[in-house]
């Protein structure tokens, strides 16, 4: 298997139907048929690809500064990681949670941050259910725009701690838009 971290202005119109194909069968009647992102465009993409040169498995990243409790926090958001049906239960998904730990090794990020409604996978792979009262940016899926502000203790929330600061229940503002 081969992983190549590509960012998103560099995404080709053929990898970009790729991609697209992917997130579709991942997340059928869920995913927009006309975009490879559900919300907001991710900073970088990890993109799995078996022998064949196809594309198997997918993880979008976004980085930004949090606000939890008062306190800024740098996260690296992990969207949509996704593996094609054929390739599932092959360890895809540990192998690019693998290269996001990687990819955060010595850098200016304090926390891995995901939504997730089946956990199996993250626990596996380090990261811990935390409970917070959230707020984000709600965005309107079909004619994205803003819709208002949300604010909700999310029970999905998954955290993996990457850098020295500590994790602390309460008060988590997304300052912007939920994954």
């Amino acid at each position: 298997m081969k992983i190549d971290k590509v960012f998103e202005y560099d995404i080709s119109k053929e990898r970009s139907m790729k991609i697209q194909q992917l997130l579709t069968e991942s997340f059928p009647e869920v995913y927009p048929t006309d975009r490879i992102y559900f919300k907001q465009l991710p900073h970088f993409r990890f993109l799995a690809f078996n022998q064949e040169h196809q594309l198997i498995g997918h993880v979008g990243l976004d980085y930004r500064v949090m606000n939890l409790n008062g306190k800024a926090v740098k996260i690296l958001g992990v969207i949509d990681l996704c593996v094609s049906r054929n390739a599932r239960s092959q360890g895809v998904g540990s192998r690019l949670l693998l290269e996001i730990d990687r990819f955060s090794q010595g850098r200016n990020i304090d926390f891995l941050l995901l939504f997730a409604d089946k956990i199996n996978l993250y626990v596996r792979n380090g990261y811990q259910p935390v409970r917070n009262n959230c707020k984000w940016l709600q965005i309107n899926d079909e004619t994205q725009a803003t819709k208002g502000i949300g604010i909700e203790d999310l029970e999905e929330l998954m955290i993996k701690q990457v850098g020295m600061t500590k994790w602390s229940e309460g008060d988590l503002d997304l300052l912007g838009y939920l994954y």
